[in-house]
């Protein structure tokens, strides 16, 4: 069974998040980045299905600018075994369209018999790549997933919702998208990065899989959340339900 996991380069989930002065999006230069952390669940938990012997190939692929690169290898460091970058222009804005759109042609191609990825990315946190790609494909979807069991040709996941957990039965060829608790991504050790330098990367583009990265949405303005004020203490109920009806108005 061959596995195909989409990652994404990301600003770093531990560095604080700067607006432009002038509002037109996010400060990006000299900010570290790194693979989505959902992507680094869904490559970890396909490296785990090849180790149980479930799995023969695992191929990651990333649609970026050229220093998508960086987050392809690292993917193959953890045990990814070949790597697809479709290249972009830095200034380039990918809508989660695009990239399904991208992906399927992908698919068509490589004839996995599972697309393994992040639930959504910590950028946008659109989350909605998957299920376009499902619907592009019209391959049956398990979106959350927090476990996973592979049975021949099907797949059980075991997803979170609002009311605790639910487990769908999928036939392959499917699509799953990743949650937190599915597993602990490990950390790549210096043979295995050093082994990643040397593993196949093909770059392509856009065009060589006939789609269109033109945006169809335009963000007008970015601006950062307004700053949380301090709260005040009381003496008595009271006068806590004094400041909720006057001050805050929510009775």
């Amino acid at each position: 069974m061959k596995i195909l996991v989409p990652v994404k380069r990301v600003v770093d989930a531990y560095v604080k998040i700067r607006v432009k002065p002038d509002g037109s999006g996010l400060e990006l230069a000299n900010v570290k980045m790194s693979i989505n952390p959902f992507d680094e669940i869904a490559i970890e938990e396909a490296v785990r299905l090849k180790e149980k012997g479930l799995a023969t190939e695992v191929v990651v692929v990333s649609v970026g600018p050229a220093k998508s690169q960086e987050a392809l290898r690292s993917a193959m460091a953890i045990g990814g075994d070949r790597g697809i970058l479709v290249e972009t222009a830095e200034t380039d804005v990918i809508e989660p369209l695009a990239v399904a759109k991208i992906l399927k042609a992908i698919a068509d191609i490589e004839k996995p018999a599972l697309v393994l990825m992040g639930k959504q990315a910590i950028d946008d946190d659109c989350n909605q790549t998957g299920q376009m790609l499902a619907a592009l494909l019209g391959w049956p979807q398990g979106t959350f997933a927090s476990k996973i069991a592979i049975d021949g040709g099907v797949i059980h996941v075991t997803r979170e919702v609002d009311g605790g957990l639910e487990t769908v039965k999928l036939k392959t060829p499917a699509i799953v998208t990743t949650d937190l608790r599915l597993n602990e991504p490990r950390y790549p050790t210096l043979p295995n990065i050093m082994k990643a330098k040397k593993k196949p990367l093909e770059i392509k583009t856009a065009a060589d899989y006939g789609v269109n990265l033109a945006p169809r949405l335009k963000v007008l303005k970015t601006t950062e959340p307004p700053v949380r004020k301090a709260g005040i203490k009381v003496g008595s109920v009271a006068e806590l339900v004094a400041k909720l009806k006057t001050d805050a108005g929510v009775l």
